[in-house]
């Protein structure tokens, strides 16, 4: 399975995936699993097939070998494993082996990533630095899973490692590298500072993360210097969109304000962190509210904008249109539901589980109708 096929399957696993988790959620399953289900099963080999798809374009390059296609899947297998673990199925074995095979996947990337920007004709487009650093930070959160048996009196700390590698470090990186490009797209309009941004914002980025996740477990003030960081280079990057295109622009369209929306959604979760950490509000639900305020408007946004290419590749066709009209419309209605209802979770209230399962449920009903296109 390779091309648009292999895409629209990983698209099509993360819309299940969050489905998945709210049914595990709702049937009292522990949440370690609900949380690894649409992490490690649906958002994470999504990134890495719409990476493989995109680097090629930012090296001016071939297609990407057949074993790089099948790295999605074999980080589907490895997430299963890890559900399969947190659910009280399958015993520690099955969480180390999930990691280490998962480890093995992501290095092998990141050497991909480098020899197709050694070979690229030029110099490659800088968005493949934020997807190398990606790529480099998911295998020490992979590595931190691994030591956590070995070095158990830093159980806390390598806990708190891997997350924040995990959420601001792979996924933050790849969706704010790509979320540059990707709106523009969906707006047809190019934004002549994307690359200069992409430029200059990668090393405070990348370092940030860093900070954040290192000072989570040893360091307050380095946790929150990096929080500062990250919530500087966003924001610069919203200024910019404003001032290109403008708020009327940005919301009058389905994609691009569902991926606006998940830009404002990282905002709020590093502040909501910073809460977190002043022990204004409760960290028991960050998780839940990653998945709602960012992750949500980010997958449904891109894949508004996505699919309907992956489906109808070439030269821009009506099916093309109609699909990414009819994937697009409603944006604007989903983007709130997934803001509150983030929002709510984040400050400890259930009831945003509800608005958030009613915004998915409104794309799936026009994912489903999409399908049925001519």
């Amino acid at each position: 399975m390779r091309g648009g096929g292999a895409l629209i399957y990983l698209g099509l696993s993360a819309v299940a995936a969050f489905v998945a988790t709210f049914a595990l959620l709702l049937s009292g399953a522990p949440p370690l699993a609900a949380a690894h289900a649409v992490f490690a099963f649906g958002i994470v080999p999504l990134i890495f097939g719409a990476v493989s798809y995109f680097v090629p374009v930012l090296t001016r390059g071939g297609k990407a070998h057949r074993a790089v296609s099948l790295a999605p899947l074999l980080l589907q297998l490895a997430g299963l494993s890890a559900v399969l673990h947190f659910g009280g199925i399958a015993g520690r074995w099955a969480l180390h082996a999930a990691a280490g095979a998962a480890l093995l996947v992501a290095l092998a990337f990141c050497g991909w990533l480098i020899v197709r920007a050694r070979r690229t004709l030029g110099q490659p487009h800088s968005g493949w630095r934020w997807y190398l650093a990606a790529a480099a930070m998911l295998s020490a959160a992979l590595a931190a899973v691994l030591l956590l048996d070995l070095w158990p009196g830093a159980y806390r700390e390598l806990r708190l490692l891997h997350l924040h590698l995990n959420a601001l470090g792979f996924v933050g990186l790849s969706a704010i590298g790509t979320l540059q490009v990707l709106l523009p797209t969906a707006l047809g309009d190019p934004d002549a500072g994307a690359a200069s941004r992409l430029r200059g914002d990668f090393r405070y980025f990348a370092g940030a993360v860093l900070a954040v996740a290192v000072g989570a477990g040893f360091s307050l003030p380095l946790a929150l210097a990096g929080a500062f960081v990250l919530v500087s280079v966003v924001l610069r990057l919203a200024l910019g969109w404003l001032h290109v295109y403008g708020l009327r622009r940005i919301v009058g369209d389905g994609a691009s304000v569902a991926l606006a929306a998940a830009l404002c959604g990282f905002m709020l979760l590093v502040l909501s962190g910073v809460l977190h950490a002043f022990g204004r509000i409760a960290g028991r639900d960050a998780g839940a509210a990653f998945a709602v305020l960012f992750l949500l408007p980010l997958v449904t946004g891109a894949l508004s904008q996505l699919l309907p290419v992956w489906r109808w590749p070439g030269v821009k066709s009506q099916q093309r249109g109609q699909m990414r009209a009819l994937l697009a419309g409603g944006g604007r209605v989903r983007a709130a539901f997934f803001l509150t209802g983030g929002a709510a979770i984040a400050l400890g209230s259930a009831e945003g589980f509800w608005l958030a399962a009613v915004g998915l449920s409104l794309f799936v009903v026009r994912l489903l109708k999409s399908f049925r296109l001519a």
